[in-house]
């Protein structure tokens, strides 16, 4: 297996390239002027922001460290991607872990296989997620067999910066209809609540 390891990255975020309906998400790291860019689902954004807020929550709460779980003074980062942006591979199952010694959080991002392609997945591991609370070392969750790996240790500051980013970005995609919630097109919508109407944006 082929390790991409940023054990100190300068930058871990999550970002797109394209326009709204038409946008490819991204995880990116960067170090020095080592990047690595991996692509991933909006899903996966949005469910590894989640997990990351839940394992910065139950750190404070066990005291496992001094951690500030709280948002609301969350430095922002609304820079680009750093540019070039290859794909490494397209991200399937994602593993969660807190390091007491070092007080980070690691994230391990593995190149999707055939049993990743499930649409409906969120893409995180619950026994990995699980291991956080307990302080289980990523090592030793049970990792997937995947031809690659990306492999980010963040501290919690970053990991608090990669959440504020990473809801930003999912939802400044298009605006949901509000009679059956799916995405709405630039030019129109066919509402399947409205018996096939294409209701205008403006």
């Amino acid at each position: 297996m082929f390790v991409h390891r940023y054990d100190s990255p300068d930058r871990f975020v999550a970002g797109t390239v394209g326009e709204p309906g038409e946008r490819t998400f991204f995880l990116q790291a960067r170090e020095g002027n080592r990047i690595t860019s991996v692509a991933c689902e909006k899903q996966q954004v949005s469910v590894l922001a989640e997990h990351l807020t839940r394992m910065l929550e139950e750190v404070a709460r066990r005291g496992m460290s001094e951690v500030d779980a709280g948002m609301e003074t969350a430095p922002h980062d609304n820079d680009p991607l750093d540019a070039p942006i290859t794909e490494e591979f397209r991200v399937g199952t994602m593993t969660l872990a807190w390091e007491a010694v070092t007080e980070r959080v690691v994230i391990e991002m593995f190149a999707a296989t055939g049993d990743d392609l499930d649409p409906e997945a969120e893409g995180i591991d619950p026994e990995a997620l699980a291991a956080v609370a307990e302080e289980v070392p990523v090592a030793e969750a049970a990792e997937p067999e995947a031809s690659e790996v990306f492999v980010v240790r963040i501290t919690p500051d970053d990991a608090r910066t990669f959440i504020s980013r990473a809801e930003a970005i999912v939802s400044a995609g298009r605006p949901p209809c509000p009679f059956c919630a799916q995405p709405l097109e630039p030019e129109g919508h066919i509402c399947p609540r409205a018996n096939g109407y294409r209701r205008p944006l403006f």
